[in-house]
């Protein structure tokens, strides 16, 4: 499978992270594209240093998933996620800024992340978007409405805590595994209801 993860500047690192090294394991082609504003949150969040270069946060942020995983800068308008005629099977924005999801809504498109979402759209390919904010304004209800009459997926950041969760890194797995659900890939991170 290949896949699209775009990393925009809103908090939740661990799952952007957790993703990452699922879909890599799970043998699928990651192309990902990580805005300027998420790498200080990756370091943050991730690192504990906001200070971090670029280069160091990504090489920190992809140590262990191999071959399987291609970086893009976010100019980079020439990387295969950026046209409707390359094959690619599904797109996800984690964590999705509301920035970017009110970007992606209008159809505007400044760099690779939303341009990849806008060919999803368009394509009518899987798009999964994973917000964080909170509180809501009725801008962000409305973008997200427009975005999923559109034909996008909006997945919350939200864990549940049905699953007995006993660490913050349950709570991580839970909300990936309702994402790999979405993409149709296996997932033994958290068990089903009723296991």
């Amino acid at each position: 499978m290949r896949v699209f993860l775009g990393i925009t500047g809103a908090s939740g690192a661990p799952y952007a992270h957790r993703l990452l090294h699922s879909l890599a394991a799970a043998d699928c082609e990651v192309g990902v594209s990580v805005s300027g504003a998420a790498i200080e949150v990756l370091a943050t969040e991730l690192y504990g240093d906001a200070r971090l270069s670029r280069d160091e946060t990504l090489a920190r942020f992809t140590e262990g998933t191999g071959e399987a995983v291609t970086v893009h800068d976010p100019n980079d308008w020439k990387a295969p996620y950026a046209s409707g005629s390359a094959k690619v099977d599904a797109y996800v924005i984690c964590p999705c800024s509301m920035g970017t999801l009110g970007t992606v809504a209008s159809g505007a498109m400044q760099n690779l992340i939303h341009r990849a979402a806008s060919v999803a759209l368009k394509e009518e390919r899987k798009l999964v978007l994973c917000p964080r904010e909170t509180p809501l304004s009725a801008i962000h209800l409305e973008n997200m409405l427009t975005l999923k009459r559109a034909g996008a997926t909006i997945l919350f950041l939200a864990p549940g805590f049905y699953h007995g969760a006993e660490s913050v890194n349950d709570l991580v797995d839970f909300v990936v595994a309702r994402c790999l659900d979405q993409l149709g890939l296996d997932q033994r991170l958290v068990p089903r209801w009723g296991q």
